[in-house]
């Protein structure tokens, strides 16, 4: 019976860690049929995308902590039931407004997944099962990546725009099912009183995120100066306020005291904030310089998660044998390599030249990817395995985010808050290539840090397992 409970917890996590990224992947691809409808400029466009993202990155850690407290299985359930909830309100959208609301709701629902998925399994499957469970986990999320491009146009295409959050529904819907049947035998624990909970670092830590995108993409205006400083001012707040704190949200002592968990993460933020807009970017440039319907678009784009799925699982196994850190940096390098091809394009650049650039970047983040979460898992004991996790996943949220809010500013400056026309393609050509210089620029400043973070951690002994 046990055994029974296990796989569906393990299905339901697959299902939902599928879900979200094929949702990220996907969304890019309606786009341009999202302006249409709705008649949205770029900047606002963008944040169609950015503030999912935005409120994914402010509720990750806080819902990460608050699963410890009431439960992780009621948190990742309600996750799955917000998710739902906004995707289909987001293709019931009547507005360009309406829709960006409703993806904040869906942010919250990634937020609850994302903190507590990978936590169920490393909390229900004994320690020499873990590893199988956790590579069918991955190989879910990187499906979700490499499918979302591909079916996200076909439907884009032949349904609409509205179909790709209709089309969630299915598998999420799915996933709530299985969860709820996983725990009929299984008795839910809670870790803490709920008065353990710190309300006032979770309130401090969103508000500096929040006020620190909302400040960034709207530079250079001064109020947006005026945000961003704000934003960072709250941060120092958060992490001089958490380290008072006998219950922290975020046990922000491991960046001061752990030299390879600091450099790991920060590896991680850099390479995220200088990768992940690039599918944004290249899905508007195929569609509106190409001409390509969102299915041909999609078919392009899903060359970088292809290959990123072939090379993660291999680059993992050998980050046991191989120093992470060297593995880690010269995927950065491969990146970089990448983004400086994709810079150089033009409206007349062939298409070869695109996938090309794509398939340095999916070969490069393959080999940075598994070695690096190695890396931060590694260098904390056991015992402390959940916080590692929920902070590499606000690394990389925070530098999804900070890549789209780049892109924006740039965007914002260049062109101005205007509609993507034929009039203003040279402009957003210009646009688009000095992001791309920008975020090589970023990657190669990123193997530096990669490497800092010294050599592989010694193997840490089992603690006992945190309660589910």
């Amino acid at each position: 019976m046990l055994n029974r409970e296990r796989n569906f917890i393990l299905l339901a996590s697959t299902l939902a860690s599928f879900l979200t990224p094929f949702m990220g992947s996907a969304v890019n691809l309606a786009l341009p049929d999202i302006a249409r409808d709705f008649k949205l400029s770029a900047v606002t466009l963008g944040w169609t995308v950015t503030a999912y993202l935005l409120t994914t990155a402010v509720f990750l850690v806080p819902m990460g902590r608050l699963a410890d407290v009431l439960g992780r299985r009621k948190v990742f359930v309600a996750g799955i039931t917000f998710f739902l909830a906004g995707a289909l309100l987001s293709g019931l959208a009547f507005s360009g407004v309406s829709l960006i609301v409703f993806r904040l709701l869906q942010g919250v629902g990634g937020a609850m997944i994302f903190s507590t998925s990978i936590a169920l399994l490393a909390s229900h499957f004994p320690p020499e099962s873990r590893g199988r469970v956790l590579g069918i986990n991955t190989a879910a999320t990187y499906t979700g990546l490499s499918l979302g491009p591909v079916v996200g146009g076909f439907l884009a295409h032949y349904l609409g725009w509205r179909s790709v959050f209709f089309f969630a529904l299915v598998p999420g819907a799915l996933a709530l099912y299985l969860a709820n049947r996983a725990y009929k035998h299984i008795p839910q624990v809670a870790a803490e009183s709920p008065s353990g909970f710190d309300v006032r670092g979770s309130v401090i830590y969103g508000l500096a995120l929040v006020s620190f995108m909302l400040g960034f993409s709207r530079l250079p205006e001064a109020y947006g100066f005026w945000l961003a400083a704000g934003g960072v001012a709250l941060l120092i707040l958060f992490f001089y306020f958490e380290g008072r704190q006998p219950r922290p949200v975020l046990d922000t002592s491991l960046f001061r005291k752990n030299r390879a968990f600091a450099f790991s993460n920060l590896a991680a933020l850099i390479n995220y904030s200088s990768t992940y807009a690039v599918g944004y970017l290249l899905s508007l440039y195929l569609q509106y310089i190409h001409g390509f319907t969102p299915r041909t678009a999609g078919l392009v784009l899903v060359a970088q998660p292809v290959v990123q799925a072939l090379f993660s699982p291999a680059s993992g196994r050998a980050s046991d044998r191989v120093e992470p850190r060297i593995l880690a940096s010269a995927g950065m390098g491969l990146t970089v390599v990448g983004l400086v091809a994709l810079s150089l394009i033009s409206q007349g650049t062939s298409l070869a030249w695109v996938v090309l650039g794509l398939v340095f970047l999916g070969t490069g983040f393959g080999l940075f990817s598994s070695p690096n979460t190695n890396a931060v898992m590694a260098s904390v004991e056991s015992k402390s395995y959940g916080v590692a996790s929920a902070t590499l996943a606000t690394m990389r949220m925070m530098g999804q985010m900070f890549s789209l809010g780049l892109t924006m500013m740039i965007i914002s400056v260049v062109m101005g808050n205007v509609r993507i026309g034929p009039e203003n393609y040279p402009l957003f050509m210009k646009s688009l290539r000095l992001t791309l210089v920008v975020f090589a620029g970023l990657n190669f400043l990123g193997i530096f840090a990669s490497l800092a973070r010294g050599k592989k951690a010694a193997a840490r002994q089992p603690a006992t397992p945190p309660p589910f």
